[in-house]
C-alpha cells in the first residue's frame, strides 16, 4: 500500500499536545479513507525516548539522524525545549536536510525557532505561540512574524500557533490531500471544529464566552445568532425577551460582562470573520449578511475586534483545495 510518510520531530521537554495532535488527527484520517495511507513517525535525536513538557515519556520509532527522504511531510514540533531545540546543530542541521527531501514543511507552536535557525523562513510569512512571535521577530529579522493567525501556510512551509492549533493544520492537509468529506469525518470523530480559518486571530479564541448560564440571556444570545440580519438594537431584543431594555441590560452584564449592543456587535464581527475565510463573498455582500449597514461599518468593526482590517483578513487567507 502506498504510504506518505510522515516524520514529527520531538525532543527533551516538547509538547506533547503538540505531537498528539498531528499524530491522532493523521491516524484517524487513515480510518476515514486517506489515500496514500498516512504513516506518521516520531523522531528524535539519536533515537532516544524523551520526556515531554509535561514529564510524560514518549518512545520515538526513528532516530532523527537516520531518516531519509524522500518525505511527505516534516513537521517540527513545539514545547519548552525549543530553545535548546534550535541552538542543536544536530537537530536545526537535520531538520535542514530534511526539509529539502519533503513534499512540505510544518512547525507547531515554538517549533517555528526550529524552522527559523535552519533558515527554512527566510522571506516568509510565519506564526509561532502568541507569547514567542515578538522574540522570534527580534532573533530572525528576516522572517515576517505574524502574531495573528493560528496558522499561515507560505509556499510549502506551514508554521502554526500554540498547541491544539496543530489540529486545525493537520485538518487543513487532510482536507489538501483528501478533500473535504475525509476531513469533516476526521473532526467529526475527534469531536472537533472543522473549519476554523488559519487566519482567525489567535487572542479571539479565548474570549469567546461559555454559553450563559441564565435561560432568558442564552435565549436572547441564540436568537441573535439566528438573526444577525435583524433589528437587534437593545429595545428590540427586550421586545423578544418579553422584558425591560434595563433588565436584559442588567442581565447580560452579569453573564456575559457586555451589554447588549457590544454582544451583538461582536457576534456579527466573529460571523464576518468566518465568511471572509470561507467565501469569495463581497465586502459589501458579507456586511449585509452579518446585520452590518456598509462595508465601511463592517471594516470598523473588525479592527475594534482583531485589529487588522478585512480586507487583510482575507488577502493572507490561504484556502484549502476542494
Amino acid at each position: 500500500m502506498e504510504k506518505r510518510r510522515v516524520v514529527v520531530v520531538g525532543y527533551e521537554a516538547a509538547a506533547l499536545l503538540d505531537i498528539a495532535c498531528v499524530v491522532s488527527a493523521l491516524e484517524t484520517a487513515n480510518w476515514y479513507g486517506a489515500q496514500p495511507y498516512y504513516e506518521p513517525r516520531l523522531a528524535t535525536p539519536g533515537g532516544h525516548t524523551i520526556s515531554t513538557g509535561t514529564a510524560l515519556t514518549l518512545q520515538p520509532q526513528l532516530a532523527l539522524e537516520r531518516v531519509t527522504g524522500p518525505l511527505d511531510t516534516l513537521l517540527v514540533s513545539g514545547g519548552i525545549g525549543h530553545e535548546d531545540a534550535a541552538a542543536s546543530p544536530l537537530v536545526v542541521g537535520h531538520v535542514r536536510r530534511l526539509a529539502r527531501e519533503s513534499r512540505r514543511v510544518a512547525s507547531v507552536c515554538t517549533g517555528a525557532y526550529v524552522l527559523a535557525a535552519a533558515g527554512l523562513l527566510d522571506g516568509r510569512r510565519a506564526t509561532t505561540h502568541w507569547q514567542a512571535a515578538r522574540t522570534l521577530a527580534e532573533r530572525h529579522p528576516e522572517v515576517i512574524v505574524d502574531a495573528d493567525p493560528i496558522f499561515i501556510r507560505d509556499g510549502n512551509v506551514a508554521t502554526s500557533a500554540g498547541v491544539t492549533a496543530a489540529l486545525d493544520l493537520t485538518l487543513a492537509f487532510v482536507e489538501e490531500d483528501n478533500g473535504p468529506e475525509v476531513a469533516r469525518d476526521t473532526a467529526r470523530d475527534l469531536v472537533t471544529y472543522l473549519q476554523r480559518p488559519g487566519n482567525q486571530a489567535q487572542m479571539s479564541i479565548f474570549v469567546t464566552a461559555p454559553a450563559p448560564a441564565d435561560g432568558l440571556v442564552r435565549r436572547v444570545v441564540d436568537h441573535i445568532g439566528r438573526h444577525l440580519r435583524d433589528d437587534l438594537t437593545t429595545p428590540a431584543l427586550a421586545a423578544e425577551a418579553g422584558v425591560s431594555e434595563r433588565h436584559l441590560t442588567r442581565l447580560f452584564l452579569r453573564h456575559l460582562g457586555l451589554t447588549p449592543g457590544r454582544y451583538v456587535r461582536q457576534a456579527r464581527t466573529e460571523a464576518a470573520a468566518h465568511l471572509l475565510a470561507s467565501t469569495s463573498l463581497t465586502m459589501a455582500a458579507v456586511a449585509a449578511r452579518c446585520g452590518f449597514g456598509t462595508a465601511e461599518t463592517l471594516r470598523q468593526a473588525f479592527i475594534d475586534r482583531y485589529g487588522i482590517p478585512p480586507s487583510r483578513y482575507r488577502l493572507t487567507q490561504r484556502p484549502v483545495a476542494g
